[in-house]
């Protein structure tokens, strides 16, 4: 048992390690003289893809977390399958889920026009996920930049590093831990599914098979349209917090106390375990919720980025130059 204990700090401080070399070349200025209009050019578009659908908001923070969760915030969840090249947008986690990508192809177009060559895909994936929590009613932070992109992408690290929404509280801590971030951490990012819609594929076997820890009406509710069996609605959307969906707020967490979370992962942050007491705090204290959800967002674009001459600025977020 000790030594395990040794192993798992070693682990830490390595990760650690690795997060600190690199992200201590990102900074919140760095393209203010190379790409001065670059926010005001992120933001307008942004504001657009959000004004067209307002699901989009929260598709894109998620293409920021599936981005840095495998071999970091290095833009390699963009880059699209060739007959010689196998990404990450048909790993288990993305595929028939994340989206949004053409959002993306639209903003480094926009970018590129203003200041070409300049900035990276994996820093406009950052920019986006920060515009979209502000423009849904969340808070504000200044996103350290400065990343380049990745030439290589891992659908098995895809497939291993993002956790599954089947996931119990043991798996969701030691998968954020695995690159650096904080139980408290993955309570507080959890909280984007203040926004955000899910598939009746990922919530089926919550509503029709748990019992303890889901609220009765809540689960009839979802089940209306969601069938039972496999093959039938299984793209049908639910919001992932039913009081509030199109806003960022703290009811997830008021959610989850009241046993309404939609996904499985999501009710096991509530769930008689470690991580109640933060559900706890989060539900009563809002300004606390978005307090540690911006100190853990700018952890997660810390992790492994690539700098000074590694990786490239991508032309097109979709392939190599």
């Amino acid at each position: 048992m000790a030594s395990l204990k040794i192993n798992a700090i070693v682990l830490f401080i390595l990760v650690s390690l690795l997060i600190g070399s690199s992200s201590a070349q990102l900074s919140t200025g760095f393209y203010s003289k190379s790409c001065p209009k670059l926010y005001q050019t992120v933001k307008s578009a942004v504001q657009s893809a959000i004004n067209k659908e307002t699901r989009m908001g929260a598709s894109l923070l998620r293409l920021f977390f599936h981005d840095c969760f495998v071999n970091g915030c290095d833009g390699s969840l963009l880059l699209d399958d060739t007959s010689s090249f196998t990404g990450e947008k048909r790993a288990a986690p993305n595929v028939n889920s994340a989206r949004g990508f053409e959002v993306i192809d639209n903003i480094k177009s926009a970018v590129e026009k203003v200041c070409p060559g300049v900035v990276s895909c994996a820093d406009i994936l950052a920019v986006t996920a920060r515009d979209s929590v502000v423009i849904l009613g969340g808070p504000n932070w200044n996103v350290k930049l400065g990343r380049r992109d990745s030439r290589t992408a891992s659908q098995s690290a895809a497939n291993s590093g993002i956790p599954p929404a089947t996931s119990n509280l043991n798996r969701l801590i030691s998968s954020f831990s695995a690159v650096g971030l904080s139980t408290k951490d993955m309570v507080a990012l959890s909280g984007a599914h203040t926004i955000g819609q899910a598939r009746c594929t990922s919530f089926r076997a919550r509503i029709y098979n748990e019992t303890n820890n889901l609220d009765a009406s809540f689960a009839r509710t979802r089940q209306s349209n969601c069938p039972r069996s496999s093959g039938s609605g299984d793209n049908n959307l639910a919001p992932l917090d039913l009081q509030t969906p199109n806003k960022f707020d703290n009811n997830y967490f008021k959610n989850l106390v009241d046993k309404k979370g939609l996904l499985h992962s999501d009710q096991q942050l509530f769930n008689g375990g470690s991580a109640d007491s933060i559900v706890t705090s989060y539900s009563n204290n809002p300004s606390s919720f978005s307090s540690d959800f911006v100190t853990a967002m700018i952890k997660m674009g810390d992790i492994r980025p690539l700098t000074g001459s590694n990786g490239e600025i991508r032309k097109n977020c979709r392939r190599l130059n």
